[in-house]
């Protein structure tokens, strides 16, 4: 085994520095903080994930309702026959998205702002 020398020991320790600061600062996605609600293709409501809420939102079929605990959020019931977007379950990063065809109402988890949109990716 050949021993580290101080420059290699320092090389070593910039590298590794570098690195985490470099995932700290350009993974931030895991963290949502607002959420849209939308019926109809018109925004309802945007609400802040860090509040617990339970938001009514009316559609064709009846009503939607869509729960907001613990910095995440889920259709908690919902008029539609097949209840895919309440199966869907909990939603807390950003991007993530349930949506209910039949009742024309979707729920989305943003975040502060956007840095790019489909065209920029």
């Amino acid at each position: 085994m050949i021993p580290l020398r101080a420059g290699d020991a320092l090389a070593l320790l910039l590298g590794a520095a570098l690195v985490v600061t470099s995932a700290l600062h350009f993974w931030r996605d895991g963290i949502g903080e607002t959420l849209r609600v939308r019926a109809d293709g018109r925004v309802v409501e945007d609400l802040p994930l860090r509040l617990n809420r339970t938001l009514s939102v009316p559609g064709p079929l009846g009503t939607t309702v869509v729960e907001v605990r613990n910095g995440r959020a889920r259709i908690a019931t919902d008029p539609s026959p097949r209840q895919y977007c309440v199966r869907h379950g909990w939603l807390s990063r950003p991007g993530e998205m349930a949506i209910c065809l039949p009742n024309r109402t979707s729920i989305e988890v943003l975040r502060r702002q956007q840095e790019y949109d489909s065209l920029g990716y």
